[in-house]
């Protein structure tokens, strides 16, 4: 399970701490404190978070159920610099300290420039948050810098020629957006290739998505006898420069489930890669909302609209034809204080901050057509 970019890195899987499971509005962490045991067991040791996951929870809860649990050398800790965060230079140090601090260590493994695109990169040139990140490796305090990534080819090969220190790119990669133009994922790949930077794979199972497959889908899957997970997960790992590949699960089943997948993620055969062919250009006749439950919209929605939930109902709508869709989003999404996606605003703030660069305002007014109807 020897890393070929690095050594330190067991195998070629990391727990994304994005997606954890919870009770209510607070982390299970009973059953996070299970998920990593059984995640160090099977070998791997590769842990993702950022300052916002889980609106500042999820550094702590890795305190909790990680780094107090564990000698530090037996996982590796990736954290993030988000442009939210911070608006001068001044601020990026003692930021980064208090990320320290959440997480209990003293050093990063990994520290990422955050959701890198073409308007935020001019933010982080300004406040210099390379160069603060490239001194903090010098004093000891990041092992790697490096960046994760949404936005074109071209953007991506300003950045990497801007600051070629930059040791490794975290990209959106899955088989759906392989080869669409807005996710960009094939060309974004061979620029990482063209530069020579190793690549960490996010969004391999596109938020859930490429798991809840249309019958048809999923039936084709049974020909192989493989679960959609282990297609999709092996698909982003099936390619040369891929260094690792994230998944935020969100329940022990399937750290379980998923680590046996990747233990040793030997690349798709022809039949498998058949399988995916029918897949993709099924999701591209239904036209879904490329929507990866990421959550960055929710947290400052003035109007507390669950925006990635209203898009999955719209997209189970879309696959299924689930009328079922309709009660879920009127009894239970628009419940306990949570608008209604009418109550919009149209403030986009939502919009600003999306790494698909949805026109989720458009989106909302459909989804307030779609299940806003005045009952017959």
């Amino acid at each position: 399970m020897t890393n070929p970019f690095f050594p330190e890195i067991h195998g070629k899987f990391g727990l994304g701490c994005m997606r954890f499971p919870k009770i209510g509005e607070e982390i299970d962490k009973e059953q996070v404190c299970r998920m990593v045991d059984a995640f160090l067991e099977a070998g791997f040791n590769y842990f993702d978070t950022a300052h916002g996951y889980h609106s500042g929870l999820s550094e702590p809860v890795l305190k909790e159920c990680l780094t107090s649990r564990y000698p530090r050398d037996r996982y590796l800790l990736t954290d993030k610099l988000t442009d939210v965060y911070f608006k001068t230079e001044a601020e990026i140090r003692p930021l980064f300290e208090s990320q320290l601090a959440a997480c209990g260590v003293e050093y990063f493994d990994f520290y990422l420039m955050h959701a890198q695109n073409g308007r935020n990169f001019e933010q982080f040139k300004e406040c210099k948050a390379y160069e603060t990140a490239f001194a903090l490796k010098a004093e000891g305090k990041i092992r790697h810098v490096g960046i994760s990534f949404h936005d074109t080819a071209e953007v991506l090969d300003r950045i990497l020629t801007t600051y070629p220190e930059i040791e490794v790119v975290q990209i959106q990669f899955n088989y759906v957006d392989y080869e669409d133009a807005a996710v960009d994922s094939r060309r974004v790949y061979e620029t990482c290739v063209k530069h020579g930077k190793p690549v960490i794979v996010m969004e391999p199972i596109k938020g859930g998505t490429l798991i809840n497959l249309p019958e048809e889908a999923l039936k084709a899957c049974e020909t192989v006898g493989k679960k959609p997970a282990e297609l999709a997960l092996r698909f982003a790992a099936g390619f040369e420069n891929m260094t690792m590949v994230l998944s935020g699960m969100s329940s022990l089943e399937q750290v379980r489930e998923n680590v046996s997948f990747m233990a040793e993620a030997k690349p798709l055969d022809q039949a498998e890669q058949a399988v995916i062919a029918g897949i993709r250009e099924s999701f591209r006749r239904l036209n879904l909302i490329p929507c990866t439950a990421c959550r960055y919209c929710t947290d400052g929605c003035p109007m507390s609209i669950q925006i990635p939930d209203i898009f999955r109902c719209m997209n189970q709508m879309k696959q299924f034809n689930d009328w079922n869709q309709i009660r879920y989003y009127r009894q239970i999404l628009t419940q306990d204080g949570h608008g209604k996606a009418s109550d919009c605003l149209q403030c986009g703030l939502c919009e600003s901050i999306c790494p698909q660069g949805l026109e989720i305002r458009d989106l909302l007014t459909q989804a307030a057509e779609m299940f806003e109807k005045k009952e017959d």
